[in-house]
């Protein structure tokens, strides 16, 4: 029996094999080249050498070359091993991806990474960021505000002045306060609220100003729209301390009452409680002050302090700003005080321990703006404005002062009207302040 195709047999195929052949004859089947790992298969039957396998076909198959090893060069030279026989036709292992060693295919260096590219998406992704943290927490401090006051019920106010002001208050709300806080903060229970600070600030282009109104000074109650009746009560000349004029009918009225007194008028209103100033300052990990020689102690306050610097929690900078009791000078000296610590509190918010801090920035903001009531028209802009002016004035960059005192008269301190007309004025141009306080 004859293997091979028609008309073919071992002893003409010669060289027809090729595909170079001009015969017309079928061409014979290719030889592929046989590729073992490992030693090579002895001769003989089922092997690759010649042997009888070999010679039934009358010798006519060509010996195949050896690739074991790296042996002969063969037809394809540089014992190149494609591992055909092992299926692993790249020459990775197991038929695998592409191998490192010798002959397997080489893809050249990798390219140089873009530094330029990749420099340039990281300062994108990091402003992306920042700019949706900016204004997430815009939206997120807005909404805090608690916008109660609404100036526009205040009748007859002073024209408007260059510059702008804020009448500040402290009060001593003890809304949403237990019986335990109230307690511990020495707050006592009772009903309503009144003030236990007020300030002036004007922000303008030649220095700012702060200016304490001492709760006991001595003024006019105008006439006055109510701010929940809506009615008229028609001013009778009465004489108050300040802090009544706040009792009596809020914000509006304390607002209404110093425009009359002063004819400056107040462009914003800014009020924060016992509870949301003691959480102010423990949000902060507490301020320090330097407690004058002869120390503080004061059983209405809660006060005891002794001399020398020291860090006030919340509780304890409460009862530091509402002494009066244990100073010479009562009121008086309990404004500087005041300023005093809103110094050393307004440099512990703006140090970067606090500003880069996420931990301690955001529970700081949300103590203040949750304890903050301002008017309908205070945004956050104006708040940060008044923020770092109080900051600058108590650093030394701006003027801090009482209301000018002339006297007193029946416990109230009566107000040098000469000398508040020449602030006011100095004020309204704003202009360098020249006056000296109480």
């Amino acid at each position: 029996m004859n293997d091979w195709p028609e008309g073919w047999h071992g002893d003409n195929r010669g060289d027809r094999y090729g595909r170079g052949s001009a015969n017309a004859q079928p061409e014979s089947a290719r030889v592929m080249r046989q590729v073992r790992r490992g030693q090579a298969a002895p001769p003989g039957p089922g092997g690759y050498g010649p042997g009888p396998s070999a010679q039934q076909y009358g010798g006519g198959v060509p010996p195949q070359p050896s690739y074991v090893n790296g042996g002969d060069d063969g037809a394809y030279g540089n014992g190149y091993d494609s591992g055909y026989n092992t299926g692993q036709v790249y020459g990775s292992p197991g038929g695998g991806g592409h191998g490192g060693g010798p002959g397997d295919h080489d893809h050249g260096p990798r390219p140089a990474p873009n530094w330029r590219r990749r420099i340039k998406w990281t300062a994108i992704t990091v402003v992306t960021v920042l700019v949706v943290t900016t204004v997430g927490t815009y939206f997120w401090a807005d909404s805090k505000l608690n916008r109660e006051v609404d100036l526009s019920k205040v009748i007859d106010r002073p024209e408007q002045g260059d510059g702008t002001n804020y009448l500040i208050v402290g009060s001593d709300s003890r809304a949403g306060m237990s019986a335990e806080e109230k307690k511990k903060l020495h707050t006592g229970s009772a009903e309503g609220k009144r003030t236990d600070s007020m300030m002036i600030l004007h922000t303008g282009s030649n220095g700012d100003t702060l200016i304490s109104l001492p709760r006991d000074s001595d003024v006019e109650i105008p006439t006055f729209v109510g701010s929940e009746s809506g009615k008229t009560y028609k001013g009778t000349g009465r004489h108050v301390k300040l802090n009544a004029a706040y009792a009596e009918d809020g914000p509006e009225l304390l607002v209404r009452t110093v425009e009359f007194n002063t004819g400056l008028r107040i462009d914003h209103y800014v009020e924060i409680g016992f509870a949301g100033f003691a959480n102010i300052v423990d949000a902060v990990g507490g301020v320090e002050i330097d407690i004058p020689k002869g120390g503080m102690k004061d059983t209405k306050s809660g006060a005891d302090f002794p001399a020398g610097k020291q860090t006030l929690n919340g509780e304890q900078s409460l009862a530091f700003v509402r002494t009066r009791y244990a100073l010479k000078g009562s009121d008086l000296d309990r404004t500087k005080n005041q300023q005093k610590f809103l110094n050393a509190l307004a440099n512990q918010v703006a140090t970067p321990g606090t500003i880069l801090n996420p931990f301690k920035l955001y529970p700081t903001m949300g103590a203040g703006l949750d304890s903050l009531i301002v008017d309908k028209d205070m945004g956050l802009y104006d708040l940060a404005k008044m923020f770092w002016a109080m900051k600058g004035v108590n650093g030394g960059d701006g003027t801090s002062m009482n209301m000018p005192i002339g006297g007193s008269s029946g416990g109230n301190l009566l107000w040098d009207k000469a000398k508040v007309k020449q602030l006011v004025e100095e004020l309204k141009n704003d202009e360098k302040v020249t006056v000296s306080g109480g």
